[in-house]
């Protein structure tokens, strides 16, 4: 089993498929595993390299809070281990804040940046609605079932089946969060000051993705995210809410690798 020794935590990490590498990075309390629905598109092509964050999945769970500085630097430690020079990233929601982090950070280890459901952080942030704020900051003191069903309103489109939120269910719960490692990593985002202004420093192709049913992260934030990273594109998804790749599968696969094919080959 892969791991990368981070000296308080070791870091599971795993690679699959053949091509450019692409480095995954999961949202808040949700392990790698996640990916699952996107996984087969992107190893077709690609050498997809995903990992726990601390405080979820294989990865232990070490004293907190987790600075997403930190985070970033769990990413990197990984693009190490994997052997790779530079990848192209894809951040998803917390995911996307440690994504931009690792960008400015390290740019000469990106190819391209993916941020998905996210926000710049900061003053221009805008916020979620009350009851989404709320549900997030209950979720740390629940046990793992109850946390992911409370969260279901916010997170996944109306017109999702609960077929396919079970589904999810049954990838997550294979290693549940918990309790501590959920608020760990909370902790680090409450902490996060980001802003807008500093991402004028990334310079690579960037997407940005979101959900038009989002309501966890405000989709009011994907224009303003887009506007503060030069030349960035912006691809927002009808009929899909935070966990995109579960709404909308086709579309959020479609989005991701039209937009990888259209970047430069291997440095």
């Amino acid at each position: 089993m892969p791991v990368v020794d981070r000296g308080d935590v070791r870091i599971w990490w795993e690679a699959e498929g053949e091509g450019e590498p692409i480095l995954l990075i999961m949202g808040l309390g949700y392990s790698s595993d996640m990916w699952w629905r996107l996984l087969p598109e992107l190893t077709r092509s690609y050498r997809t390299i995903r990992f726990d964050n601390r405080g979820v999945g294989r990865t232990g769970v070490p004293a907190g809070p987790y600075p997403l500085t930190t985070m970033a630097d769990d990413a990197l430690a990984v693009l190490d281990a994997a052997g790779e020079a530079s990848a192209h990233v894809l951040g998803v929601s917390m995911g996307g804040f440690i994504a931009q982090e690792v960008a400015l950070r390290a740019p000469e280890r990106l190819r391209s940046l993916i941020l998905g459901c996210t926000a710049t952080g900061g003053a221009e942030m805008v916020p979620a609605e009350p009851a989404a704020m709320e549900m997030a900051a209950a979720r740390a003191s629940l046990p793992p079932e109850e946390a992911a069903e409370v969260a279901i309103p916010f997170v996944y489109a109306k017109g999702t089946p609960r077929s396919v939120i079970d589904e999810d269910f049954a990838v997550r719960m294979q290693v549940p969060t918990t309790p501590e490692g959920y608020a760990n990593q909370l902790r680090g985002v409450q902490a996060w000051t980001g802003g807008a202004a500093r991402l004028r420093a990334i310079a690579v192709p960037t997407l940005i993705l979101q959900g038009n049913e989002d309501r966890l992260v405000n989709p009011a934030n994907a224009p303003v995210l887009a506007a503060a990273i030069e030349g960035a594109q912006m691809e927002v998804l009808e009929g899909a809410s935070h966990i995109f790749f579960s709404d909308q599968p086709a579309a959020s696969a479609k989005a991701i690798t039209s937009f990888l094919e259209t970047q430069s080959a291997p440095r």
